[in-house]
This record gives structure tokens, C-alpha cells and sequence, in this order.
């Protein structure tokens, strides 16, 4: 069929490689409440269950890996490293374990040791990118704040950017993706390494092959990234959400991750902030004062940010924070549409663009959509680019995706140290 005007492209919303979920097996009875809270995605409260069990046998597996999880979930990497080394030490044949393991040592860039354990979860690819950093600190910040202007704010923002000293290009923002994504002809003109493909999950549950990479310096306004992980992904077929303009690429979540950032909507500019810069201390001191909408979150994976909200007034869910849904503003899984009472009926099905490739999806209207304090009313959203797989991917339940027009109203910002996400109405 056709597509209707809002049926934009999907950006490169839900790269990720495709490593083994969390272990399902039964839990001791012991651990069932904590197992319970767990997967509702009640971490604090699991948590707490899981340190008592240790309180009174310290070598109890599942509860060291709960809790070495849910400790990286909240970034506390030095706790999640130490739990996770316990659990590894307990299943060393457990891919599973090495990659939580190897993903807590790649946040805290310690690559020399992120290698070892995705070397031993059978991810080499991945750990050849890693050693070529050698000793060399990777993901080195020079300068401590830059504003860009978005060149377009809808359907989805973009910027420019330089790589490897290139002349400026047009990156796609979307914390649908991990990395920096470059485009494999622009990778190569700048002269990009590579070592290797892997295999992402993408929109509609399609799957798709993508390379590792290595930039020597990236430049987005006054500030510069030294030796930058890069995934390297066609990007060029989202030229029409950028309004026919080359896309050379796309900044996702583990990027951004490296900066106290702002990705304002209503002004139309990215803010990044070096994490712990003077910059990113007196934006929080102002959020602080402000009393801006604060939402906690958590990050599994490379880049899934997940946090509270609700549908249509119905029961708190975990949505995972995904500004890439271009034309859109939530999407979601079946079992979500059925729990909110939401009947698609006569809905046309349109076609969008994901990174797997063409989606087929139902335009719908979500009547109330928050997330933590905020809401939207009337928000245009799609059924079908959700990953039904998604769904319980991590062992606990991701119940939907919020995205670009819900946020369109706000500054939204992303605080890694604390685990935050601010929220400033538009003027």
C-alpha cells in the first residue's frame, strides 16, 4: 500500500548486536517474589530481596547475577563489574555472564578488559575493535560544552558533524541506535577501519548485518571525540527523514552517553556537555532549581533506556526511550494495545523504512501518553515497528517504545551519572 504522510521513515531505531538474553531458568523458591519484581522491572525492590538472600548464603548464583545485573542497569559500573565477576567465576562457560560482564568494563571504557570477556561470550568481532585501541584511552573529550543548530527538527532532528577532519555531514540524531553509525561510503572516504560484521534486531523484528569500526576524531561544533567507536550501516536510505538530504550517519545512545546532552526540541539545537564538566554540573544545579519533570531510568544493553509511563490512564509500564520513531510517538506490542482497550479496527496498514529494511505498520492514536510526570494528549503512533521479541528480551518486560513526537514539546535531557532523564516544557 501507499504510505500516508505520516508514515515516515523509521531511523535506525533498534541497532543492537544480538547477544544472548538473560538466563530463564526456574528460580528457587526463595527467589520467586524477587524473580516476580524482577521481571516487572521493579529493580529497587528486587534488589533489595536479592541482598538479603546473600545476607544469609553469600554464594547464591542467581542472586549475584540479579544483582550484578540490575547494578549495571543503574550504571553503578564498579558494583556491576565486581558482582559480575562473581557470577562469571561460577559459570566461566556462561556466554551470558561474560557479555553483562564485558558491557560493564566497555561503559567505564576498560576495552583491554571488555575484550577479554567478549572474546569469552564468542563475540570476537566486537573484541578485535577493542584491542585495536590498544592502551590509548578511548572516547577522549576535548573542550567541555558545544550547542548545534538541528538543521531540521522534524521528522527527525538532524545535525552536522565532522569525521576523521572531513568536511561537515548530516548525522540523523536517534537514541534508537547504540553508537555513532556511519555510512560505508563515507566510513571509507575518511578512512574508517573496520573488523567485521554482526548481526543487529531491528524494527519489525527484521535483523540486518552491520560492521565494526574505528574513527580516529569526530567534531560536532567546538568540541572533539578522540578514537570513537563506530558502527558502520547503510544510512543513506533515510534520505527522506532528512527531506531528500544525504544522511552520512546517525548519532545513537552510546554516544551521547559520554555527555550530560540535550536534544531541545522547541529551539531547534543539541546541547552536549563533557560528563563532569563545569557545564554539565551547573546544568544540574539549574534542573535542580527549575524543578524540571525528572524520570529515572535504566540502561540494559548498549543503549536501551527504559522508563515508567502509562497508556491511555492504564497501570505504570517500562517504555524504552527511543527518539527515532520519525513521524510517530509510541509503538508498541500487541499484548499492549489489548491491555489499554485499543482496537486498530479498519486502520490502513502503511509502509515504513527501518534499519532491517521495509516495515509494515498500523497508524493509531495514543489518547494519553507520560512518561514519569509528563504528558502528552492525542499522540500519533504506529503498531508494527515494535520487535515482538523485545518484549522480554532482558527477563523483564519492555511494554513499549516512546518516541520523537511525543518528546517534540520538551528539552529533553540525558544524565548518565544519575540516572535521569529532565524534561523542560517548551516556552
Amino acid at each position: 500500500m501507499r504510505p500516508v504522510p505520516a508514515a515516515l521513515p523509521l531511523a535506525a531505531a533498534l541497532i543492537a548486536s544480538i547477544a544472548p538474553p538473560l538466563p530463564a531458568a526456574a528460580p528457587p523458591t526463595t527467589l520467586a517474589p524477587a524473580e516476580s519484581l524482577f521481571a516487572e522491572g521493579r529493580f529497587a525492590a528486587a534488589d533489595s530481596l536479592y541482598a538479603r538472600t546473600l545476607a544469609r548464603d553469600p554464594g547464591d548464583t542467581l542472586a549475584i547475577l540479579r544483582r550484578g545485573t540490575i547494578a549495571l542497569y543503574e550504571n553503578r559500573l564498579a558494583d556491576a563489574r565486581a558482582l559480575l565477576r562473581r557470577a562469571v567465576r561460577q559459570a566461566p562457560a556462561d556466554p551470558r555472564r561474560h557479555s553483562l560482564l564485558a558491557e560493564a568494563h566497555y561503559r567505564a571504557d576498560r576495552f583491554p578488559a571488555a575484550a577479554r570477556e567478549l572474546r569469552a561470550a564468542g563475540r570476537e568481532t566486537k573484541a578485535r575493535m577493542l584491542e585495536d585501541f590498544g592502551d590509548r584511552r578511548p572516547r577522549r573529550i576535548e573542550g567541555d560544552s558545544t550547542e548545534v543548530p538541528f538543521l531540521q527538527t522534524d521528522p527527525l532532528p538532524v545535525i552536522e558533524a565532522s569525521v576523521n577532519g572531513s568536511a561537515p555531514v548530516k548525522l540523523i540524531i536517534d537514541t534508537g541506535g547504540a553508537e555513532l553509525i556511519l555510512d560505508p561510503r563515507f566510513a571509507d572516504s575518511v578512512g574508517v577501519r573496520r573488523f567485521g560484521q554482526e548481526t543487529g534486531l531491528y524494527a519489525g523484528d527484521r535483523t540486518a548485518s552491520f560492521e565494526r569500526g574505528r574513527a580516529d576524531s569526530v567534531r560536532i561544533g567546538r568540541l572533539v571525540v578522540r578514537d570513537v567507536p563506530v558502527d558502520v550501516q547503510s544510512t543513506r536510505q533515510y534520505a527522506a527523514a532528512a527531506r531528500g538530504e544525504r544522511i552520512d550517519g546517525i548519532v545513537g545512545t552510546t554516544f551521547l552517553s559520554r555527555f550530560l546532552a540535550t536534544l531541545d526540541f522547541p529551539r531547534g539545537r543539541l546541547v552536549l556537555r563533557a560528563r563532569g564538566s563545569e557545564a554539565a554540573k551547573a546544568f544540574q544545579a539549574q534542573a535542580e532549581a527549575e524543578r524540571r519533570i525528572v524520570v529515572p531510568f535504566w540502561l540494559a544493553g548498549d543503549h536501551f533506556m527504559v522508563a515508567w509511563g502509562t497508556l491511555n490512564g492504564g497501570p505504570p509500564r517500562l517504555w524504552f526511550v527511543d527518539t527515532g520513531l520519525a513521524g510517530g510517538g509510541f509503538t508498541c506490542p500487541r499484548s499492549t494495545l489489548e491491555e489499554a482497550g485499543v482496537d486498530l479496527g479498519g486502520s490502513p496498514e502503511v509502509e515504513g523504512v527501518g534499519g532491517g529494511g521495509k516495515v509494515k505498520v498500523v497508524p493509531f492514536v495514543a489518547e494519553r501518553l507520560t512518561l514519569g510526570e509528563a504528558e502528552v494528549r492525542k499522540v500519533f503512533s504506529f503498531f508494527g515497528p515494535f520487535p515482538e521479541t523485545l518484549e522480554r528480551r532482558f527477563g523483564f518486560r519492555i511494554a513499549g517504545l516512546v518516541a520523537h513526537t511525543f518528546f517534540r514539546g520538551f528539552a529533553l535531557s540525558f544524565d548518565f551519572e544519575r540516572m535521569r532523564l529532565y524534561l523542560a516544557p517548551g516556552s
